[in-house]
């Protein structure tokens, strides 16, 4: 009667272990830096970043000029004078929302720009993280730079060196 006890845990045990899942932590933030390419794009990236916002701001600024004068003109103004100014100042914001929404947008051309840059180097580590993944039996792996609900993970189950590797860092 023990041995049968004791057969049917050890089984009841093994099975559960059988269904136990295998997961994997990775560090994007630490395997970015780790590829100069990825580092070099981000740079590029924030410089065509600063040099439209720096253009959308201008135009902005120009709308804020445009409507800061026809307040202080408003009293010496007819009616039609009145209206072409709004028109006008319309105008301009609404083309400092469709630069703003051209460039930054989301399909715009920083999106873009950074799927061009960017997209081949993250497909790269997305494949190499599945090779992995399907080569070790994880059955999820977790960003731990972008899961802020994880307190401790072992560092025995964080594979960023492993993707590195693979990715010939």
């Amino acid at each position: 009667m023990k041995k049968t006890l004791l057969v049917c845990l050890l089984a009841i045990i093994g099975t559960m272990s059988a269904w136990a899942q295998k997961y994997a932590l990775i560090d994007m933030d630490y395997i970015y830096k780790k590829i100069p390419q990825y580092e070099m794009a981000n740079e590029q990236l924030e410089q065509i970043s600063q040099r439209w916002q720096s253009e959308v701001e201008a135009l902005a600024s120009e709308a804020e000029t445009m409507y800061k004068q026809y307040q202080a003109d408003m009293v010496f103004l007819t009616n039609d004078q009145k209206s072409a100014r709004e028109n006008a100042i319309v105008a301009k914001e609404k083309a400092v929302q469709d630069l703003r929404l051209r460039y930054f947008g989301p399909e715009g051309e920083l999106y873009q720009k950074r799927n061009s840059l960017v997209g081949h180097i993250q497909d790269d580590i997305y494949n190499a993280v599945k090779e992995i993944s399907e080569r070790n039996g994880y059955f999820m792996v977790i960003d731990r730079s972008s899961a802020e609900s994880i307190i401790f993970a072992s560092p025995r189950i964080d594979i960023s060196k492993e993707v590195l590797k693979k990715l010939g860092y």
